[in-house]
């Protein structure tokens, strides 16, 4: 794998905590506006530029990215970013709880997207790739980092882990109670060769950046004559975590209706597919367990391991969708359906019996989380997994290093 040192642009030590703000897919327009007021220098203003445009402004309309690009200049000749006077890489680290990853900060090649070196595990909405492609040309520059696991290999794992034990050039915690550490490394050149060792690496966060990132990179080489692919634009914005650090939470579902059964009907079809118990644990301690709210009951359901060569079929998310939200539910196409909310872990299973108790829903599904195992052994295989099959946490900061692409 090849990784790239780069001129980052960062903010002063003393405002990275107000600066750094949340990924832009995680809030929408009303959440921005909350998150940002009284702060001027969040980076929101670049990520969620319609919240400094009047109400009702098309999020996709040509006006957003202008300001965008017209945010990310003013943040430069304020002084709240600055940008590195050399290429460097850094280190990053997110502790949350008694969870803390450790990530190279860096720049990765298009190039070993293209021909798969960074496995891909799920596949890109045409209308958020289309979105990020235009912000990232519009501003000429990634702010948001795509998220990469590779296997551990003991030599980098060797090299980085001292510099932990430095001085961070920022350290903070953000409103979410995540601290946030970042360390400069100033041997470049050791880094890249020691990556140059990593066979293959995967995105598990951040397909819509990279492919994105892609088709900038493309279109800037098809309208440069003199182009030889060392230009920034062939490189995006990325952190790489060992797996063994990374921390997956379940994606969780709730249905608004159960497509004309009643309560015992359903339930009656559901005890045909699966062993039912009654109280379970809310959270799923093992796989093939899923907890099932319905009529203000939690139930249990287990089944046999699935007997399949399809690393896909084998996730809980998939026995879901196969013998329930398709059969019996007609939810063919969770990407597509209004009828089915995904909710991320983070919020636990207290939101799904909330949503089922008092916002009209008429099930919930707890789910197991997908392990990291599963996400590379499907992405070795070509695979793509269903939707919001994974959510990732901590989320990384936007803002503390951006990637100009010239």
């Amino acid at each position: 794998m090849r990784i790239h040192a780069f001129n980052a642009w960062r903010p002063r030590a003393d405002i990275a905590g107000q600066v750094a703000s949340t990924p832009y897919d995680t809030v929408d327009t009303a959440e921005a506006l909350a998150l940002v007021e009284g702060n001027p220098m969040s980076f929101l203003h670049i990520n969620r530029p319609e919240i400094d445009l009047p109400e009702g402004t098309d999020l996709y309309s040509d006006p957003v990215y202008a300001k965008a690009a017209e945010n990310f200049k003013a943040f430069q000749e304020k002084g709240w970013i600055v940008k590195e006077d050399r290429p460097l890489v850094y280190l990053y680290a997110q502790t949350m709880g008694d969870h803390t990853q450790t990530g190279l900060v860096c720049c990765a090649h298009i190039d070993d997207y293209i021909n798969d070196v960074i496995k891909k595990h799920e596949f890109t909405r045409k209308d958020k790739e289309d979105d990020r492609t235009k912000h990232t040309a519009t501003i000429n520059g990634q702010i948001g980092p795509v998220f990469i696991a590779y296997r551990d290999v003991q030599a980098i794992n060797d090299f980085l882990n001292p510099i932990a034990a430095g001085e961070p050039i920022y350290d903070f915690v953000a409103e979410d109670d995540v601290r946030h550490q970042v360390w400069l490394i100033e041997d470049t050149a050791t880094v890249e060769k020691l990556f140059k060792g990593v066979p293959v690496s995967y995105i598990a966060d951040g397909h819509h950046r990279s492919a994105s990132a892609v088709r900038v990179g493309s279109e800037r080489r098809e309208a440069n004559p003199n182009h030889t692919g060392d230009e920034e634009y062939n490189w995006f914005l990325s952190v790489i975590f060992p797996a063994s650090q990374l921390k997956i939470l379940p994606y969780n579902r709730a249905v608004q209706d159960l497509n004309g059964l009643s309560e015992e009907d359903f339930l009656a079809k559901v005890k045909e597919q699966f062993t039912v118990t009654e109280n379970p644990d809310l959270s799923p301690t093992a796989t093939r367990n899923i907890s099932m709210y319905l009529g203000g009951q939690w139930y249990g359901l287990s089944w046999p391991e699935v007997e399949s060569d399809n690393p896909v079929e084998k996730l809980d998310v998939s026995t879901l969708q196969n013998r329930i939200l398709t059969p019996l539910l007609a939810i063919d196409d969770p990407r597509t359906s209004n009828r089915i909310k995904f909710v991320g872990g983070i919020r636990g299973p207290e939101e799904l019996s909330r949503l089922v108790d008092d916002k009209g829903f008429a099930v919930g599904f707890s789910m197991y989380p997908t392990t990291i195992d599963q996400l590379m052994s499907i992405a070795d295989a070509g695979q793509t997994m269903p939707p919001k099959s994974t959510w990732f946490e901590p989320k990384l900061r936007t803002g503390l290093l951006s990637h100009s692409l010239d």
